[in-house]
Formats: structure tokens, sequence, C-alpha cells
């Protein structure tokens, strides 16, 4: 062994210890290794930023922004609504859930696809009184799983093309996993409809802070077009649509006001509805029915050119200037340059009209304004601002655009008239473009952490191949397997990625062990190839902790889960595809020439 590769060595085993001590950031950790790889000459100097230039990075980033964009078009939504009165037992929502993000996975982010059904689940589960428990942890899975059949659904996939092109000279290609990860993932999948039984029933969960802001609901005003066909709805109706969560407190019609409506009540063009519901309920009726916000449309003054209109929401102080005032009196759009969409107020069902309404103290309200002059507005009126959170409310949902834009970029990769990078990177430029995603949403899409992990990691582990430091590994695991059966080899690597997980992150066992069974491979006369596919499927498919990949992160809350359920159902699962998968590489990839 050589200095050189000693110091290697040294350096990558220091950030693993870190990673798995757990006491600082995985970023931070990423770049302390970086910056004393160069210290050390290990990373020439010269090479050390190329991570943040290189596709990996870039075509993660861009697969971010796109898998935002298209969760906030509604489409997926829009797809399973008419399936969703039919789901009554557990079993029928494990499958159409956990199926659902599967398939989402193989064009989106596969955590990006977990986030956009998570919500809907959560709604039916409470519908249905079906445990959080017993959905979460399949859907999570599922993302996983579906992440593997193409290059853009998981980091794993995308990395290790990369790897392939610095040691063959040639990346794989957007769809070649796709014949392991469909067969993997079909098993799987039987498997996730028939065990999840086996998390537990009855587990509490702790309320998020998004649900704790959503307990007393919000009253706003919609209006409804003119382009309305007479007794196209009811209220009673109108209620049904949104699956009982939205409420008609009144109906203002030729200047007078019905507090209460009949069911039966008919629903005129014109007419103005005074709702009641949680803001994600009242978004999506206002969106179904093209229902229109009454103040929304109110223009609102801009410093600049590039400011974006937001909402945010906001208490009323006790000191604030509205307490015993109406918006009207206020004027609030003229002197404030902001509109009221929505008032919620704890104990008391509002029915009169937002623009009469005298505010209180501890009243929540939803204000739109101007980006850069609303920190100003909540100070001269006395509001203290919520807890940053997501809040739409009758904004333009664009469904068509984000689709198309998405299914191009996946026919120009599967044509290979562009590369990954390129068609990612156009598809997430466009999305802004026709205003699917703002600026500010697009950067807040992007995980900053993972990125900067990436970005070091890339000339840290390019320093252990630089050095031969992966060829030393694999001559001492070629000593091993020399002999022996080579699909037992291909085995082992997955298992190596499989258990590296969990403590090193998917991104960074990639890095390190892809390497190295690619040099295994060569030492034992066999193609990279397998051994390839073999570290990106094991690296994705982290089922036993809910730290390894950040989807068993984002159920772990809402699912009320405890470390030692991830094992109840992932340690049979992580054995059926270390089984399967070794197979159907070795099959689709052939071990020898």
């Amino acid at each position: 062994m050589t200095l050189q590769q000693g110091l290697a060595f040294g350096l990558m085993g220091v950030t693993i210890i870190g990673f798995i001590w757990g006491r600082w950031r995985y970023d931070v950790i990423a770049v302390l290794a970086l910056l004393v790889g160069v210290t050390l000459n290990i990373v020439p100097a010269k090479e050390a930023f190329d991570g943040f230039k290189n596709d990996i990075t870039v075509i993660i980033a861009c697969a971010l922004i796109v898998s935002a964009a298209f969760a906030k078009s509604g489409v997926v939504e829009m797809v399973l609504r008419p399936l969703l009165p039919h789901l009554k037992s557990q079993a029928s929502q494990v499958m159409l859930f956990a199926g659902a993000v599967t398939v989402l996975s193989m064009v989106t982010k596969n955590v990006g696809a977990l986030a956009i059904m998570m919500p809907i689940a959560l709604t039916v589960a409470k519908r249905t009184g079906t445990p959080p428990s017993r959905l979460l942890m399949p859907m999570s899975f599922g993302a996983l799983l579906g992440g593997t059949v193409t290059m853009v659904g998981t980091s794993p996939n995308i990395i290790v093309s990369q790897v392939r092109q610095d040691i063959l000279g040639k990346p794989f290609e957007m769809y070649d996993y796709a014949p392991v990860g469909l067969g993997v993932t079909a098993v799987g999948l039987v498997f996730l409809a028939l065990a999840f039984r086996l998390l537990p029933a009855h587990r509490p969960t702790p309320q998020a802070m998004d649900a704790a802001l959503s307990a007393n609901p919000y009253v706003t005003e919609v209006e409804v077009p003119g382009s309305w066909e007479p007794g196209r709805t009811t209220v009673g109706k109108l209620g049904r649509l949104a699956n009982g969560e939205v409420t008609v407190m009144a109906l203002l019609r030729d200047g007078r006001r019905v507090a209460a409506p009949h069911a039966n009540t008919q629903v005129r063009p014109g007419d103005v509805l005074l709702l009641e519901g949680e803001h994600q309920a009242l978004d999506d009726v206002i969106a179904r029915l093209k229902l229109r916000l009454t103040r929304a449309d109110r223009p609102i003054a801009m410093e600049e050119p590039t400011e974006e209109v937001r909402i945010i929401e906001a208490i009323v102080g006790a000191d604030s200037i509205l307490v015993g005032r109406s918006a009207r009196q206020e004027d609030l759009h003229t002197t404030h340059g902001v509109n009221l969409l929505a008032v919620s107020r704890s104990g008391y069902r509002i029915s009169s009209a937002l623009r009469t309404l005298k505010l209180r103290a501890g009243d929540v309200v939803v204000l739109q304004g101007a980006e850069r002059g609303l920190p100003g507005v909540l100070k001269t009126l006395g509001l203290l601002p919520l807890a940053e959170r997501e809040l739409r409310l009758g904004g333009i949902r664009h469904a068509v655009a984000p689709t198309v834009i998405l299914g191009v970029a996946m026919v120009l990769v599967a044509l290979k008239i562009a590369p990954v990078a390129i068609a990612f990177f156009g598809a997430a430029a466009l999305m802004v473009v026709v205003g699917a995603i703002r600026m500010r949403e697009a950067y807040a899409a992007l995980d900053g952490p993972l990125l900067v992990l990436i970005a070091c990691l890339i000339p840290v582990s390019d320093a252990i191949r630089a050095t031969g430091g992966a060829d030393l590994i694999a001559q001492t695991l070629a000593d091993v397997f020399q002999g022996q059966a080579p699909i037992l080899a291909l085995g082992a690597v997955m298992a190596v990625a499989m258990a590296a997980t969990p403590f090193l992150n998917n991104a960074a066992t990639v890095l390190i062990v892809a390497p190295i069974g690619a040099s295994l491979a060569k030492l034992l006369g066999l193609q990279p190839d397998p051994f390839l596919m073999a570290v990106a499927l094991g690296a994705a498919c982290d089922f036993l902790t809910p730290i390894g990949h950040q989807c068993n992160t984002l159920v772990m809350a809402p699912g009320g889960y405890r470390f030692i359920d991830y094992p109840r159902l992932g340690a049979p699962l992580t054995l059926i595809v270390l089984v399967v998968g070794t197979g159907l590489i070795a099959m689709v990839w052939p071990l020898t020439a």
C-alpha cells in the first residue's frame, strides 16, 4: 500500500465514521472531507469542485424541480379522484397508493412522488379509519422500488451511470435499469400487498405542524363564474364533492345573504359563496369547480417587475390596528396593498361576508401581497406571521403543461435525442417559464444538503480509484471469491451496498462501492456492468432503517413508526430483492463476455 492509498483510505474511513456517528450533518462532513483531501493532495486542487459541475449534481437538482412542479399540477389527484370513494378496505388502499407512488417514482424523483401521494393517502385514511401506519411504509418502500426502474427515479442510478462513464467511457442509458427494476418492483409490490399486516395497526401519530395549523377551518369567499350553466350543482352536491370537508356557510345573491342555505339550493352564476374548510380542501374545490376568490384578482402593487405575489398566514395580535375593524373599514387593498383571502376563528363559525367581518385578536388571516412588501405590512398591521408552510388557495393550477413537459423530456431521453442532464435541465427551465412553479419554489425544492454531499464526495471517492485503492480492495475480495460461482460475488456486492446505505447515505454508498465492484469484476474476469447494477439496486433499496433514505424518514412521524418497525416489513423485502435482483441482473446483464 502506497502513502497516497493509505491517506485516501484513512480519509474515507474517518468520513464513514463521521456518517455513522451522526454527530454532524452529512453535508458538513462531506465538505470537511473535501477540504482535507485537497490539503493532503489526495484530491488535486484543480479537480476539487468538479462535483458541482458534474452531470450527477445537475440531473438530481433538475429532477427535484421537475418533481415539485408536477406535484403542484394536481394531475395525480385528478386521475385518482374517481377511485378514492371505492377504497373501503386497507388492502385496496395499500394496493392503490403503493402502486401509484411506485409508478410515479418511475418518471419523477421517488421522494417527490411520495410527497405527492402522502396527503391524498392520509385524507383517505382519516375518512375510512385506516391507521396511517398500515399505508405509509408500503408507500415509501414502493417509491424506493419504483425509483430503480429509470435513471431519474433515484440518486444511485444517476450516480452509477456516471461511474460507468468514468470507468468504461459510456454511461448507462435512461432505461437500461428497467428490465431488472420492473421485475424486482413487481415482486416487491406483491409482497407489500400481502405483508402490510406485519405493521402495527394502532400506533399514535404525533401531530405535525401543518396539522396543528389546520385544526381550525378557514372561511373564504368565492364567486361562481358567469359561464356556469344554471342547475349545474347544488349546495349539498358541492359539499359531497369535497367529501364533507367544505361547508357552505352562506350564499350572497342579488344583495341578499342566506345563512346556512339548504342542501337543495341551486348554485347559480354570479352567486357569492362563503365556504368553510381546511385550506387544502378549499383549494381543491375551488380548482375543480373553477370558482374565483372574490379578492384574489385585485392587482397587487409591485416594487419591481421580478417580484412574486405570495400568500401568507398571520395571526391578529392583541395590539393590532385590525382588532374591532373590518377589511373594508381598514381598506386593506388601497391602503396596505394586500388582499384578505380567508379568516379562521377558533371556537366560532363565521357566516358574515369577509369584507364586513370585524376581526378579533387571535384570528388567523390569509393575506395576498407582494413578496417584498408583506413583512412591512405585517408589522404595520400588528400581525404575527405563522410557521412557514405551503399554502395554496385558489391559485392557478397548470395541469397540462407540466405533464407535457415531463413527457417530452422522457421521450427525448428515450430516443437519445438529448442527454438526461440536458433534457431535465430544459424541463426544469420550462416549468418555471410556463408558471408551473415559481423561482422561489424551485429553489425551495432543491435539496441543498444532498447536492452538497454528492458534489463534495465525488472528488473524494474518486481519490480511492485514482490512487489505486479501489483495485487494492477488489484484489482482496477477488482472492475470496476466486473459484466460486460468479453469482455469489455479484450477490455479495449487492449485499454490501444494502448494508452500507443506512449508515453512509445511498449516494455516498454508490460513490464508494461502485468503483470497488467494477474492479472486482475485472479481476475475476467478469463484466463490470452486472456489478455496477448490483451496487445501484442495493444502494437504492434501504428497507431496514428510517435514516438511509429520505422516503423512509418522510413517513416516520406521520405513520407513528419506531426504528424497530422498519425491519418488520423491510427485512423480508430486503431478502426478496437480494435474491430476485441478483438473479435478474445475471440474466439481463451476462456476467461473462
